[in-house]
């Protein structure tokens, strides 16, 4: 069952978990960073791919 969350709200929630992870734990790759966060945050595999093009465009 999904959850009654808005889409975006995962999408943010995944960004801020990310970012909040990546402070703590300099050194680890940000695409397992994503990968942990689509698994903690239900994300769909077009939204695992819009974040490592948004982690992408930012390095």
């Amino acid at each position: 069952m999904e959850s009654l969350q808005p889409k975006g709200e995962k999408m943010r929630r995944a960004i801020k978990w990310i970012s909040e992870v990546k402070m703590v734990e300099k050194s680890a790759p940000i695409s397992a960073l994503i990968e942990r966060a689509a698994l903690r945050f239900n994300l769909s595999p077009k939204e695992g791919e819009f974040l490592r093009n948004f982690y992408e465009q930012a390095e």
